[in-house]
């Protein structure tokens, strides 16, 4: 999805058209297809792990393709010829029309109300607002840093950042003279942003969540301005001159602007993803290695000669040996929330079938459902796990519904597999909230969707994924 998602702005960019249309049905549709594979989403890797500890079942990577395979072709012909004709035009939260920052330089004439004041007091003038990001002095204009006790005199000339309401208004408050290099600022020439462009930034994990700007030094390493923040599809309303210190979520997203060649080198840094579409593809003489490398693993796990714990580390060691990868990008591929959550699930799991309390709840829904045949227990429990993954998570309703799962099925003397199967799919439909799933919040923030917009378009494809996945595991397993 991370790799669609710029592509396609590109292309309703290029063809003026409404990216409405295409990228929540697109997110939904990557959504599905995780369904395929043991590894396809955490959810998967959490319910297999589970019910591997558990000794329930022990799934292979391909075991259970065939019924997401034909839900699949159902919910991509909704998502294809019905969602897009549901959902009302959207305008991505940040247009092009967002104002633009530009660099200039404030002149201390002779007569300067400032001449002869320190930095602290001008900067006061302006209700610590103006931002001076050095200054330049004597006839070859030698830079010096802005420090508070400088006193500026005659000739300097302040190098600032800011909006061009602001540096008017700076002028006529210091009394000073507004320049672009060496052209006088006026009507006969405007301020111009020259090379400076604006790129959204989608901060996708890697260690940066839960760091502020400054803290990660972000603006001075990169040479760039933060012009704005939204989460869940909003601006924040926050200063400018405050997002610094404000903690990263994954999912939000930066409006910046910088020099061309400053935005491209943020495109090659992990847990950034620029959403701009301009670049093609990276198509280096390391790819292929890569591809054989994907290909090997699964292959080699499909096959049963390697169990793909085993399998994906070899092919890590591979791209590490080839220089596919360094160390660095590697580790911080790790999550360590993931690593966490599904360790800790393990031990959860285990206490509620030690404790009895999955026991308990087994009975209490096999009660509940009496009058129903083992496919509608099968079905009802696939629904109330769809229900739960969009109000909590689908890790949390991953967690909670495999030992039930296994419960239901020791009590009604049927095999595990297709209860421990309608929780895995249960808990991956992750349809209907933009919070139920993390990539649901990537694609809420760059099309500028409303929650609404994610009930309107995922409730009907979970009732009709649970209607489909529900005959076909009555059918293949029942």
């Amino acid at each position: 999805m991370v790799l669609l998602l710029p592509i396609l702005i590109s292309v309703s960019l290029r063809n003026k058209t409404d990216s409405s249309g295409m990228l929540l049905p697109m997110g939904l549709a990557t959504l599905v297809g995780g369904m395929a594979t043991t590894i396809g989403t955490s959810t998967n890797l959490l319910v297999v792990s589970i019910a591997k500890n558990m000794g329930a079942v022990e799934f292979g990577l391909f075991d259970f393709i065939q019924p997401t395979l034909i839900a699949s072709v159902v919910a991509v012909l909704y998502l294809w010829l019905v969602a897009p004709k549901l959902l009302p035009k959207r305008t991505p939260s940040m247009p092009d029309t967002s104002p633009r920052l530009f660099s200039a330089y404030l002149n201390i004439n002779e007569e300067s109300d400032v001449n002869g004041k320190s930095i602290a007091e001008i900067i006061k003038l302006t209700d610590g607002q103006l931002k001076i990001e050095s200054i330049q002095r004597g006839p070859n204009y030698r830079s010096i840093m802005p420090l508070p006790d400088t006193i500026l005199t005659e000739g300097d000339r302040l190098k600032v950042h800011d909006y061009p309401d602001r540096l008017k208004e700076y002028e006529t408050v210091l009394g000073a003279t507004l320049f672009t290099g060496q052209q006088k600022v006026d009507d006969e020439h405007p301020l111009n942003a020259d090379k400076q462009t604006l790129a959204e930034i989608v901060i996708i994990g890697s260690g940066i969540e839960g760091k502020t700007l400054q803290q990660a030094n972000f603006i001075n390493k990169y040479s760039i301005s933060v012009i704005a923040l939204h989460r869940a599809g909003k601006a924040m309303e926050i200063g400018r001159s405050s997002i610094g210190n404000t903690r990263l979520k994954i999912g939000d997203v930066l409006l910046v602007q910088g020099e061309t060649e400053q935005i491209n080198l943020l495109k090659s840094k992990q847990g950034l993803l620029i959403i701009d579409g301009a670049e093609a593809l990276p198509q280096t003489s390391k790819a292929p290695i890569a591809l054989s490398t994907l290909l090997a693993v699964v292959i080699s796990s499909a096959l049963g000669i390697l169990p793909i714990e085993i399998s994906s580390v070899c092919g890590v060691l591979i791209l590490l040996i080839t220089k596919c990868l360094n160390w660095e990008e590697a580790s911080s591929a790790l999550s360590t929330q993931v690593i966490l959550i599904v360790a800790a699930s393990l031990a959860l799991g285990s206490a509620m079938m030690i404790t009895g309390g999955a026991e308990y709840i087994a009975q209490v829904f096999v009660a509940l459902s009496s009058g129903l045949p083992p496919g509608g227990v099968l079905s009802a429990l696939m629904l109330l796990l769809a229900i739960l993954t969009n109000i909590v998570s689908n890790n949390a309703a991953a967690v909670i519904g495999t030992p039930i799962a296994i419960s239901v099925a020791s009590q009604l003397n049927l095999p595990p597999e297709p209860f421990i199967l309608a929780v895995l799919f249960g808990a991956n439909l992750s349809y209907a909230t933009p919070m139920a799933y993390k990539t649901n919040l990537l694609v809420m923030n760059a099309g500028g969707y409303r929650f609404s917009d994610f009930m309107r378009v995922g409730i009907p494809l979970i009732l009709l994924m649970w209607v489909t996945l529900s005959f076909l595991l009555n059918w293949l397993y029942l």
